[in-house]
């Protein structure tokens, strides 16, 4: 449904993409991951003809975002990093006003309108001002009006930042409802739980290029492994412990990791470790085997030192 090939796009000296490559599979979650500046948004901008490339060539369900925009935007929605919102009409008020925009026909943008705020649970407020909104309503009434016009492909640049922890997971259950119903999203993060939680595939980006790209659990297990974690009932043992599992790590709390060889069982590993403890004599809290996190993922794959 994305096909993207060497796009570039420079300001001035600065190099917002050097040679990006994406391919998204249609009714699935790509996950953008990558530090700010590493050019996320200036991809997603492309994708949505707001924005032409230097060099490269990309395409949204086939057709081509520079030669044929206006098939393209037949088939997107997007929604960007802030709600695009006016606070001083109600929610129907604002859906009413895109329907208009999109040139739907009289009956069915009153149709769609009521479909999408029932689909978002905003009925019962749509007679309300926005700016009486909180902020987990104003995105899911920013995603609503994002989908009034049916896309096939929707765009989401950091669609939960500033949402608290419920309002975060209530987009992440639009998301998998979109994507159930064959909607393909392409979706920008910095949270890397969301990534996580909602993506078939990450690619990773970096000076603006995709640098790994798979499923999240393909890159927790390529980039990092496996890591085994013991934490000893008695902060005096935690010396035995590192002694017991060689190459290993502390934190400040007294959990102590080791780095699984690549292709172990980790059955096997858990076993060994956990007979090995009890022959020392070592009783513990906590013990396991787990994979790297996509925090660690995202750490081990792109410049720390970038900035905004």
């Amino acid at each position: 449904m994305i096909e993207v090939s060497g796009l570039t796009k420079r300001y001035g000296d600065t190099v917002a993409l050097d040679g990006f490559d994406l391919v998204t599979p249609a009714g699935s979650v790509c996950g953008l991951l990558g530090p700010n500046g590493a050019g996320k948004t200036t991809a997603v901008r492309i994708l949505a003809t707001l924005l032409r490339p230097d060099a490269g060539s990309a395409r949204v369900g086939g057709f081509d975002v520079v030669g044929q925009p206006d098939r393209v935007r037949e088939l997107i929605g997007l929604t960007g990093q802030f709600a695009a919102v006016d606070d001083a009409l109600t929610g129907a008020e604002n859906l009413r006003l895109i329907a208009r925009l999109l040139e739907l026909p009289r009956q069915r943008a009153r149709g769609r309108v009521a479909e999408v705020l029932d689909r978002f649970g905003l009925s019962d407020a749509a007679g309300r001002p926005v700016r009486t909104y909180s902020g987990g309503m104003r995105r899911r009434l920013d995603v609503a009006a994002s989908l009034l016009g049916t896309p096939r492909v929707l765009f989401l640049d950091e669609p939960t930042t500033g949402l608290d922890p419920r309002a975060r997971a209530d987009v992440w259950d639009l998301v998998r409802g979109l994507v159930a119903d064959g909607t393909t999203v392409l979706l920008t993060t910095q949270y890397l739980e969301e990534a996580d939680r909602l993506a078939d595939t990450v690619c990773v980006v970096d000076h603006g290029r995709v640098v790994r790209t798979g499923t999240p659990a393909q890159l927790k297990t390529q980039v990092a492994g496996q890591t085994l974690t013991v934490r000893p009932a008695e902060a005096a043992r935690v010396p035995d412990v590192v002694a017991l599992l060689g190459d290993a790590t502390v934190t400040s709390d007294g959990l102590v990791s080791a780095p699984v060889s690549a292709g172990a069982d980790a059955t096997v590993v858990l076993a060994d470790a956990a007979a090995g403890l009890h022959r020392a004599g070592i009783a513990v809290d906590e013990i396991g085997v787990r994979l790297a996190s996509l925090d660690e993922v995202f750490l081990a794959l792109t410049d720390k030192e970038s900035v905004a």
